[in-house]
């Protein structure tokens, strides 16, 4: 978020190949004024979704509910897909998001030759 006025929320886009993009995300208007309804209800809010992130070396030592993992780059540390993998309670919540049209479910194993 780089500017919040009242009518519109400024964002800076931080993904592959967008980082640095500005948005502009505006403040939409809901009305539920139903001719039956004794109480007509108008709502003003922006549509967007509280998200957190968490960097892999800080999750050491913590589990966590849901992990989704960006693989649409190579991890780049030995052991960092390790630790991605096994900070989730359930192996059902682990959500993996590879490159488009990558079909095989491959991914380098990063290893320190000096080890």
């Amino acid at each position: 978020l780089i500017r919040s006025t009242p009518r519109i929320l400024e964002c800076c886009v931080l993904k592959e190949g967008g980082d640095g993009e500005v948005v502009l995300i505006p403040r939409v208007a809901l009305d539920c004024g139903l001719e039956d309804s004794p109480v007509p209800f108008h709502r003003r809010q922006f549509p967007v979704h509280l998200a957190y992130a968490m960097t892999i070396n800080k999750s050491q030592g913590q589990s966590v509910k849901n992990v989704g993992i960006d693989l649409r780059s190579e991890v780049f540390s030995h052991g960092q897909l390790y630790v991605a993998l096994s900070r989730c309670t359930h192996p059902r919540r682990i959500k993996v998001l590879l490159k488009e049209g990558q079909d095989n479910m491959k991914t380098r194993n990063i290893v320190w030759a000096e080890v």
